[in-house]
């Protein structure tokens, strides 16, 4: 399992358009993949998971996953969220 902890940039916003590229992103993977915030946990994959959340900029957030590509997943999706 590979994980990090990231502060969500100014691209998320109260806009589902962000939240479904970054799903799309995600499902480029074979890993498990999960994204944290607070004490609640979602699949990465899910678009209502994910926006479930409710992700803003200067979210804290943890992206973990496991699986045979988890480092490449981890950092392009943190690459995509503190932009």
């Amino acid at each position: 399992m590979y994980e990090k902890n990231v502060t969500v940039g100014k691209k998320v916003s109260v806009s589902f358009q962000p939240e479904a590229i970054f799903i799309q992103k995600a499902n480029e993977y074979r890993s498990e993949i999960w994204v944290e915030k607070g004490n609640r946990k979602a699949n990465a994959k899910s678009l209502l998971g994910v926006l479930s959340l409710g992700l803003t900029s200067g979210s804290k957030v943890k992206i973990s996953a496991e699986g045979e590509d988890e480092i490449v997943a981890v950092e392009a999706l943190e690459q995509f969220l503190v932009r």
